[in-house]
């Protein structure tokens, strides 16, 4: 944790000692003889749990990545991923448009909680995971909207043997 000293615009008429509270962070401020106050906080990166908000960021980038890709299938083919080894690739695609709606989801309620997104995290993965979330459900929308319009419908659940027979 760095240690940050913040300088008032104002000189304090305190005593010596004084403990002043920044948000939910705890600041000492000290007055030294040149009469002028000069406070010093710990600053936290996030606040947050910082494991949870970088597998979050991991897990957002990951699945929006698969779901760029199934987007650019379902363009070009009119299917989605194949099924791969056991279901394994259709499961990653399904489980990725999921992960992509709950980090909006939780974006969006954060938003209207604190009136400001998710934090940035550690290496700022969970805030470049929210923007590409958006980014991603903004391409959700055109590649459906191109679906429609050329084929009728938006794509549904088709059988194997038509697209991957």
């Amino acid at each position: 944790m760095a240690s940050l000293a913040l300088r008032p615009i104002i000189s304090a008429t305190a005593a010596s000692t004084a403990l002043a509270t920044a948000g939910s962070r705890c600041c000492h401020a000290t007055r030294p003889r040149r009469r002028r106050t000069i406070i010093t906080c710990k600053a936290e990166p996030s606040g947050g749990n910082s494991t949870l908000e970088l597998a979050a960021g991991a897990a957002g980038l990951a699945s929006s990545a698969t779901v760029a890709w199934s987007l650019y299938t379902l363009n070009t083919t009119g299917c989605g991923l194949p099924p791969g080894p056991g279901g394994a690739l259709g499961a990653a695609e399904g489980v990725s448009y999921l992960v992509v709606a709950g980090l909006v989801g939780w974006s969006v309620t954060t938003k209207a909680r604190t009136g400001s997104g998710l934090p940035a995290g550690p290496y700022g993965l969970l805030g470049a995971a929210e923007g590409v979330a958006y980014l991603t459900v903004a391409a959700i929308a055109v590649v459906f909207g191109l679906q429609f319009f050329q084929q009728g419908s938006i794509p549904g659940p088709l059988p194997s043997e038509q697209c991957f027979g």
